[in-house]
């Protein structure tokens, strides 16, 4: 299923210094880098200046879910390119019908709204909602959301974002917001009232350390928005399209949220956002309520469609690899004490450890290891759906022997 990796020689000068140094003087310092330079990639590997093979094991951050130059995505991607790139959104193109039907077919919803980014994607929804809840009553605007969740970057998204780390720079942000602990359903029942307008959660929680929320809880939240006239919200921008093993994460749980979030992958690389809606949740959000520039054009829409494509494809593949990594790292939990718990869903991991991970990150990255830290204790691993299971076992003894050295 995967192609072969090509080893690409290096016939540049640039050096990783260089690079440093150029974004130091340029850029915003406001990422903190891996000591690597991607030059070129291939399948489930990445290769840096000298050439040298790493198996990406987070994908872009979920982003390039098919691997590196898939050739249905490339060949949509070039004829694409060739033929129009943008019209904007006051004429039509053939793509962005197609693709919200394709959407909504998968997961029940009835319409969609496109933007560039799971950001953007964010702020829909909640302006949905706002409008929603003000439709029903001047005082129907207050919103629950989870402890330790992560919705994206701009004001909106800040606001419903769990981690008070993350908001306190920038506040006063939207006020009138609640943070209930995952999975206390006693906490969510108590903090859902006549004037709360819309209830947002992940369904696996992807920033937090890959956290997957109880059925009953889902079930709970659809159930307490209904009883109070809320919109639920399920961002899926890291779990949903394929990464689980079903087109949405919701969908293990039966319920049906009113509007749903997604991007990462939609667009195998190119920036998408997909906003879908109800036709209840729809109704807030009338001509003129909202728009976008560049949102849903003809290039990303033909790709994501190819992707969606070949990503449904894969959903068996999904399952079953995911279960031969899980098996692999709960391997390691058995050899190496300071992972305290594996969590995952499909292909979505998250390594408990009872030590700061990112030594053990950076030995990874030099034994040809490519993955993530988050909060600072978790090894998260969101690899592209083409992974093998020779791949998966590749990942697990690099790793083991990382752990080894370290320990």
């Amino acid at each position: 299923m995967n192609r072969p990796a090509v080893k690409v020689r290096n016939m540049h000068t640039t050096s990783m210094e260089s690079v440093q140094q150029k974004e130091s003087r340029c850029l915003l310092q406001n990422y903190s880098r891996y000591p690597l330079v991607v030059e070129s990639a291939s399948g489930c590997y990445v290769f840096d200046l000298d050439g040298k093979r790493y198996l990406d094991m987070i994908s872009g951050i979920g982003v390039n879910a098919l691997g590196h130059g898939h050739p249905r995505i490339a060949a949509a991607l070039a004829e694409q390119a060739a033929r129009c790139l943008h019209t904007s959104n006051l004429v039509y193109h053939r793509y962005q019908g197609a693709l919200a039907e394709r959407l909504c077919a998968m997961s029940g919803l009835d319409r969609v709204f496109f933007s560039n980014s799971g950001g953007e994607a964010m702020e829909c929804a909640l302006k949905a909602v706002r409008a929603h809840g003000r439709g029903l009553s001047e005082r129907k605007i207050r919103l629950v959301a989870l402890e330790s969740s992560f919705h994206g970057r701009s004001f909106g998204a800040l606001a419903v974002t769990g981690h008070p780390e993350y908001r306190r720079p920038f506040e006063p942000l939207y006020p009138e917001v609640t943070f209930v602990q995952p999975n206390d359903e006693d906490g969510l029942a108590a903090a859902v009232s006549e004037d709360t307008a819309g209830i947002i959660l992940e369904p696996v929680m992807g920033e937090a350390g890959v956290y997957p929320l109880d059925d009953g809880f889902l079930r709970r939240a659809r159930e307490l928005a209904d009883r109070h006239n809320a919109l639920l919200v399920a961002d899926e921008v890291q779990c949903g399209l394929g990464r689980t093993g079903r087109p949405f994460a919701f969908q293990w749980s039966g319920i049906r949220p009113d509007l749903v979030v997604a991007a990462k992958p939609l667009a195998a690389g190119l920036p998408l956002g997909a906003t879908l809606f109800t036709e209840k949740a729809a109704l807030s959000l009338p001509a003129g309520a909202h728009g976008t520039t560049c949102g849903g054009g003809p290039l990303a829409c033909r790709v994501a469609l190819e992707f969606l494509a070949v990503m449904e494809e894969l959903l068996p593949h999904i399952r079953e690899v995911g279960g031969v990594l899980r098996e692999g790292l709960e391997s390691l939990a058995g050899r190496h004490r300071v992972i305290t718990g594996v969590r995952s869903k499909g292909l979505m991991f998250g390594l408990q450890l009872s030590v700061p991970g990112r030594p053990i990150l950076l030995r990874a990255l030099e034994l040809g290891l490519w993955l993530n830290c988050t909060h600072e204790t978790v090894l998260r691993m969101l690899p592209p759906y083409i992974l093998t299971r020779e791949q998966a076992g590749e990942a697990v003894e690099i790793l083991d022997r990382a752990l080894t050295d370290l320990n």
